[in-house]
């Protein structure tokens, strides 16, 4: 059990405490109710008062006997009994229940809207009906003079279903395009429904008409308030025959007058999240609304707040038990919260002993909400990586900072900087090492890359060192080589300068030149800088002056000529790569032998013989060298159609690809045919050896005209004969004859 203090107002979380599994044996749980002293002060109100993973509503029936709640998963819906403080009965079902509703004083008649548009109702035993609705339901009431039930959903219709009769009556056109809430007064049976369009309608069930209309989204918004989106109704709750709430989407409650059109009081969480549910507690005048974060109570006809109760997950639905102080909350956590307010009411005589409870711990002293806290400022939690915690319930807002637990700080803080003792101790340590140091010799070290430009830095840095120590008021530069910026580039190969590179070359003139120019700026400034402490005169310029610019241009002079020489010697050592690259490659061509007197493919080459090794051929005395190939008999081939030199390519097996740029190479290789290819071919002519030898002759056949068989001779193979129309026919091997045949 929690107990705190908000406004001066004990609240118990009967709830808080661990809770034992299910699968656990009775021994097990009796050895850890031995041992574990928060399981010792855990008060089990009802035994296994919860659900597998979430409680989305949760109601009391009329006689106060029973508490039902809808969760999942599975769907399902679980019947506690309250005189015997356990589980009565647990049903599952097909779909997760939107809304449901307690017809009857006890358990015994039940009606469920589901998300799949079903309605199903239950009776004592079970299951008794399910039907179908024709839009998505969110909402429903019940009318008990007319036994209708009205449905409110994605859609501007509310349809009627009335039980007497067992059938759907005309259903209310409303002005809205979806309805998420209705309730229906219980004095004088006035049926509202609410909008998403911000609007609350009121009809009058008796004669089917809308009786008023209701602005509610314009009322709830303050003066000088930002407008993100409409607001629309989420929750709707009439108490007695005037009053009426509206819970809006933006967080704020609306009471009112059913005979103004005005609000008589707005109340606003301030958490920018829908309102849940709504609820009225007659004895004291309060209105308990709750949103998803936190249940607020007031009083209805101030405003003033009367307490909260900030649970640590999600709320989902509120129940208040009638005529107490307790409160049922459904959750997104499978344990359901019971608290229990003294203020507010006794407790229900099904548990009256937390009554003797209650007043023997008010009078020891107890833990307020802020005992055992840690205060913390914003730029805190920013420290400590904890600024997203900001509006949860691991804070708690006071002043000018936030009140989180203590062993949640500890525990954070450690986990931030657990070496922070280690850390203070090898620097302690570090430092006095360096005090120890800066009496010996200081020796400069080299990094592993770009020394040569490291070595430079240093330099340079030692004489602009020297010259501002000479300055009265004058500071020393940062250097390069201390910069982490630059520290890479003498680190990471990566970034080391190759000398031999072209761009190097043709830059190194033009850097080696600054750097001259910028040492003769140092030396010349050094000597300004002699020159005025010795002597008073301001503004002077000093001797040697002119000489300066002459030497600086006779010095541009000489490195426009370094720069044109490095050119000119990377020219000379490309040439001579390239021309070593050609060299290399006449080297590695091969050449193949070719008969000189035709161009035509020898008998060996037909044959399908490869050459194995290069073969060499001389030139004849008195014979004009054109090309290694017959250049007629090449342009003879390249005229030539493609037919034609597919087929003089398979007469001789082999393919040849001639070049006639110089060098005059020359490519020869030989068509393969693969072992299927060859098998093949090798049974077609077989299969053509074999019919030419059963061939026969025809010419004994007759040639009568009309249908019979005729036979003809002709040019083709062998004869022909067969059935056709005339007197012969005219077929492959049979010529022109007297018919059609077939051989």
């Amino acid at each position: 059990m929690q107990i705190s203090s908000v406004n001066d107002v004990k609240i118990y979380n009967l709830s808080h405490g661990k809770s034992l599994p299910e699968w656990l044996s009775d021994r097990k749980k009796r050895q850890l109710q031995n041992k574990d002293v928060d399981i010792q002060r855990r008060i089990e109100l009802i035994q296994d008062f919860e659900m597998p993973t979430v409680c989305t509503s949760i109601k009391v029936s009329r006689d106060g006997q029973f508490i039902l709640a809808t969760g999942t998963y599975k769907p399902r819906i679980r019947c506690y009994d309250t005189y015997q403080l356990s589980l009565k009965f647990e049903r599952c079902l097909d779909s997760e229940v939107v809304a449901f509703d307690i017809l009857s004083d006890d358990y015994s008649k039940l009606v469920f809207l589901h998300s799949d548009r079903y309605v199903e109702f239950h009776s004592q035993h079970g299951q008794y009906y399910k039907m179908r609705i024709p839009k998505f339901g969110r909402d429903f009431s019940y009318h008990y003079p007319s036994c209708d039930l009205y449905f409110v959903g994605s859609s501007s219709e509310v349809f009627r279903l009335n039980l007497e009769q067992g059938r759907f009556l005309n259903s209310l056109q409303t002005a809205a395009v979806e309805n998420n809430v209705c309730d229906i007064n219980p004095v004088h049976h006035l049926f509202a429904t609410g909008s998403s369009e911000g609007r609350v309608e009121c009809w009058d069930p008796r004669v089917r008409n809308r009786v008023g209309t209701l602005d509610c989204a314009l009322s709830s918004l303050a003066e000088g308030a930002e407008v993100q989106s409409l607001p629309s109704i989420s929750a709707l709750k009439f108490n007695g025959s005037l009053t009426m709430a509206v819970g809006t989407s933006t967080g704020q409650v609306l009471l009112y007058d059913l005979r103004s059109n005005k609000p008589l009081l707005v109340r606003d969480h301030f958490y920018n999240l829908p309102i849940k549910s709504l609820n009225f507690h007659d004895q004291l005048d309060l209105v308990v609304s709750a949103d998803s974060k936190i249940i607020k109570i007031w009083n209805k006809d101030t405003g003033k707040a009367f307490s909260s109760i900030q649970p640590q997950t999600h709320i989902n639905d509120v129940c208040i038990y009638p005529n107490s102080g307790m409160l049922f909350t459904a959750n997104e956590d499978p344990k359901m919260n019971t608290f229990y307010v003294p203020a507010l009411g006794p407790a229900p005589r099904w548990c009256s002993f937390l009554d003797n409870l209650t007043e023997e711990l008010e009078e020891s002293p107890e833990s307020t909400v802020y005992d055992d806290y840690k205060f913390v400022t914003l730029k805190d939690l920013e420290n400590l990586g904890l600024s997203h915690l900001v509006g949860s319930s691991l804070l708690r807002a006071y002043m000018h900072g936030y009140f989180m637990d203590i062993r949640l700080y500890h525990k954070v803080k450690s986990m931030a900087n657990p070496f922070a003792y280690e850390e203070y101790r090898k620097d302690k340590i570090r430092q006095k090492i360096e005090e120890s140091r800066t009496q010996r010799v200081q020796v400069k070290k080299l990094p592993k890359v770009n020394k040569e430009l490291a070595l430079k830095l240093m330099e340079e840095g030692d004489d602009e060192a020297e010259l501002a120590s000479r300055k009265k008021k004058g500071k020393a530069l940062p250097s390069v080589l201390g910069d982490d910026r630059f520290k890479v580039m003498f680190e990471n190969p990566d970034y080391q300068v190759d000398d031999q590179s072209e761009e190097f070359r043709l830059l190194n003139p033009i850097v080696s030149k600054v750097g001259q120019k910028r040492q003769k700026k140092l030396r010349l400034l050094a000597q300004q800088a002699a020159a005025s402490e010795q002597a008073d005169e301001d503004d002077k310029e000093p001797e040697g002056r002119a000489s300066s610019e002459e030497e600086s241009s006779d010095d541009d002079k000489s490195w426009v000529e370094e720069v044109r020489e490095q050119r000119r010697l990377i020219w000379e050592e490309g040439r001579g790569r390239r021309r070593q690259l050609r060299k290399e490659a006449d080297r590695n061509t091969v050449l193949l032998e070719r008969d000189q007197s035709g161009g035509e493919e020898t008998s060996n080459m037909a044959e399908g013989k490869k050459t194995s090794r290069p073969q060499y051929y001389q030139i004849k005395a008195g014979e004009e060298f054109r090309s290694f190939n017959d250049v007629a008999h090449k342009q003879r081939l390249q005229k030539a159609s493609l037919e034609d030199r597919l087929k003089l390519e398979e007469h001789s097996g082999t393919s040849n690809m001639t070049e006639t740029a110089v060098g005059s190479k020359q490519l020869t290789f030989t068509l393969k045919k693969s072992e299927q290819q060859r098998k093949q071919q090798q049974a077609e002519w077989e299969h053509h050896e074999e019919r030419r030898k059963l061939r026969r002759s025809a010419g004994h056949l007759s040639s009568d005209r009309g249908r019979g068989r005729g036979g003809g001779g002709g040019r083709g193979r062998g004869g022909g004969g067969g059935r056709g129309r005339g007197g012969g026919g005219r077929g492959r091997g049979g010529g022109r004859g007297g018919g059609r045949g077939r051989y």
